[in-house]
């Protein structure tokens, strides 16, 4: 098959869609397929790689890590022609994920989208921020999804969500996969060594982006809590963003800078030794769909301490690979569970055993077969039922509007985007690519 990928967020960028669709497409290639990766251009150090376009894009949106693609659909149109597709898979229901809609539409050609997050919670990346706001981009969403032939949810939980939130379009349950021998086999002794880190001191840790919607303030409060109750216990942090600084801050007001450690941003070996030198793992986001790192952890043999939210219960169980706290757990409660598991042993090496289990049912093998198996059944049935076309003038001019507003909810001019909404909005409609 010849599958092309649209993603508004691609390596180097390391967050989970990213390295989502980067996974895939490697997996995807090695069995057989051809894979083009249509992307945003995050610096102008970004290489050209195999396989991928760049498009132009607005480099760190409002203060974020992201690149906002810059709407040049036609930029790619003579690659996209050149690659033939069979299928077109979506990755945002946003931005070029309006440029996959088109493509396919144009081209009659089946759509794929993954639902990869809420989007709703990273609201607070767009100025003027706002209930109103979250309605709509959950409205926007949905609206995307029912315009697609398939959607794919990352976690059982993120399935029940979209489905209440009225997706129609089949919903398949695929995760993204983890190279768990890969984890597994880091070089957590010479990490720690590297870094000072004595054998015997307890490491907790942290990866992933280091961002306000990954409640990471609570989270340094709550491990800040164990450390200064363990004389060697050190708190290891690997990731990059703006939350850096507040949770450095967050150590050095209670005089425990030194058992702090931030790697930045870690890829490669380099982020599988580190993850072989923790003990622990902690996490409390509540943004999660799925939680690659989660994943990871378990496959480095990692026990993991989180808080319940959509994605997380459907890979951590409670007493089993880990402590399932509730979502209303409060920070002594959560440093109380990482003191209880560090100071059993015989607990952690029965949660080690069955987080190295979880991770095996995660495996990039596997989920790469599943996701290869499912476009095949949505371009059978896509065969078998025919194409659907928007022939209805009035639909078309409902996408046309709608695009309009989430350009200019993206180009700062939100308040009038959200005000727009404010009028009951057409219910059978979807974001369609702007014409120039």
């Amino acid at each position: 098959m010849n599958i092309c990928m649209f993603t508004n967020t691609y390596l180097p960028h390391v967050g989970g869609v990213a390295r989502s669709v980067d996974s895939f497409a490697t997996d995807l290639r090695q069995m057989g397929h051809e894979v083009l990766v249509i992307a945003p251009q995050f610096n102008k150090e970004t290489p050209q790689e195999r396989g991928t376009v760049r498009l132009p894009a607005l480099q760190h949106f409002n203060g974020s890590d992201f690149a906002v693609r810059i709407p040049l659909p036609f930029v790619v149109e003579r690659e996209i022609e050149a690659f033939a597709p069979d299928i077109i898979h979506s990755h945002h229901p946003f931005l070029l994920g309006d440029t996959a809609l088109r493509v396919a539409k144009q081209k009659r050609l089946p759509l794929v989208f993954t639902h990869h997050t809420l989007y709703e919670q990273y609201t607070h990346y767009v100025p003027l921020d706002s209930d109103r706001l979250e309605t709509f981009v959950i409205s926007l969403a949905t609206l995307y999804a029912n315009y697609c032939d398939q959607v794919v949810a990352p976690s059982r939980s993120l399935a029940r969500t979209i489905q209440a939130r009225g997706v129609r379009s089949p919903i398949s349950i695929i995760t993204t996969g983890v190279d768990a021998p890969f984890f597994a086999n880091g070089r957590g002794r010479a990490f720690r060594a590297e870094h000072g880190i004595a054998a015997d001191a307890p490491v907790v840790g942290h990866v992933g982006r280091l961002a306000a919607e990954k409640n990471l303030d609570w989270l340094a409060r709550a491990v800040r809590s164990f450390v200064g109750d363990h004389a060697k216990a050190v708190f290891l942090v690997v990731g990059s963003g703006p939350c850096r600084q507040n949770i450095a801050d967050i150590f050095a007001q209670a005089g425990l800078e030194d058992r702090l450690i931030m790697t930045g941003q870690l890829t490669d070996r380099a982020l599988a030794d580190a993850y072989r030198a923790m003990d622990l793992f902690v996490f409390a986001s509540f943004s999660e769909t799925q939680g690659m790192v989660l994943a990871e952890a378990m496959a480095a043999g990692l026990p993991v301490i989180a808080l319940e939210a959509s994605g997380v219960r459907d890979i951590v169980d409670e007493d089993r690979n880990g402590r399932l706290l509730p979502a209303a757990a409060t920070m002594g409660e959560f440093a109380g569970a990482i003191q209880a598991g560090i100071a059993d042993p015989a607990r952690m090496r029965r949660w080690r055993t069955e987080a190295i289990r979880t991770a095996r049912r995660h495996s990039r093998p596997v989920c790469a077969r599943k996701l290869a198996d499912l476009y095949m059944q949505v371009l059978q049935r896509r065969q078998s039922d025919g194409h659907e076309d928007l022939e209805d003038m009035s639909a078309l001019e409902s996408l046309v509007s709608r695009i309009k507003l989430e350009w200019a909810l993206f180009a700062g001019k939100v308040k009038s985007a959200v005000e727009a909404t404010a009028s009951d909005p057409p219910d059978e409609v979807a974001p369609a690519a702007p014409n120039d």
